[in-house]
């Protein structure tokens, strides 16, 4: 079997291709066969007055496009100087390789994967504010 393969718990919802499908009371397997499909579990939505950190907002731009809600030949540049300008502040081993896989992801069009990169910096991220001086 190939394609994506979403395991979701009871009640939850996700976004497929514009469309929010909620889960029943019970734990599934859900097999995505269409190539391409957008695809955003809405308990990983970053909320429009959450886009308030650099990171965040690089993760926004990949999630409109998973939601259908920008193009993704419109926003490819907007992503891409994004990840850009993050490289240029995220210098360590770590968040470079996380930077360039978004940064494949999106020449790629797999905007999922981007968007599973990008968010993997969020915690780093959340820690580098915490350190700053007040």
């Amino acid at each position: 079997m190939t394609g994506l393969v979403l395991k979701l718990g009871p009640f939850e919802r996700v976004l497929i291709n514009g469309a929010v499908v909620e889960n029943g009371d019970r734990r599934s397997r859900l097999a995505i066969m269409t190539p391409n499909a957008n695809i955003l579990r809405l308990r990983d939505a970053i909320h429009p007055e959450e886009v308030n950190t650099p990171v965040r907002r690089v993760c926004y731009i990949a999630q409109l496009i998973l939601s259908g809600d920008a193009d993704a030949a419109d926003a490819r540049m907007q992503l891409l100087r994004g990840i850009e300008q993050l490289s240029q502040v995220l210098t360590d081993a770590d968040s470079r390789s996380q930077l360039a896989l978004a940064t494949s992801a999106v020449m790629e069009d797999q905007h999922y994967q981007a968007l599973k990169a990008l968010r993997s910096l969020l915690p780093r991220e959340e820690r580098l504010f915490a350190a700053r001086p007040a």
